[in-house]
């Protein structure tokens, strides 16, 4: 079955992450908003899960940080409580797959 027929699993909330970024963000705003801009605190943990899923259906992980990236204002509302993360983390797994190539 090809993975856009599929979902990505979702893993448990990352809360320590989490807490840790929002306390980055309240501390020093400027570097928390890079970090968050950046997104690689959610996606590099996401590709250990997704990877094996993603590069056969042709996504490297540059392409994946690149989504993740744009999915930062959603990434950012989980950060500050907003968003559960598993609304937050099923938007990535479904915007994600959109993109995988046909």
């Amino acid at each position: 079955m090809a993975l856009a027929q599929k979902t990505l699993p979702l893993r448990e909330e990352p809360a320590e992450l989490r807490a840790e970024t929002r306390a980055l963000l309240e501390e020093s705003p400027e570097e928390g908003s890079r970090l968050i801009r950046e997104a690689a605190f959610v996606a590099d943990l996401l590709w250990e899960d997704w990877r094996d899923l993603l590069e056969p259906a042709g996504m490297p992980y540059d392409r994946f940080l690149q989504i993740s990236r744009g999915y930062a204002d959603e990434l950012r509302l989980w950060v500050v409580g907003e968003r559960p993360w598993d609304h937050c983390a099923a938007g990535l797994a479904g915007r994600v797959q959109r993109r995988l190539p046909a």
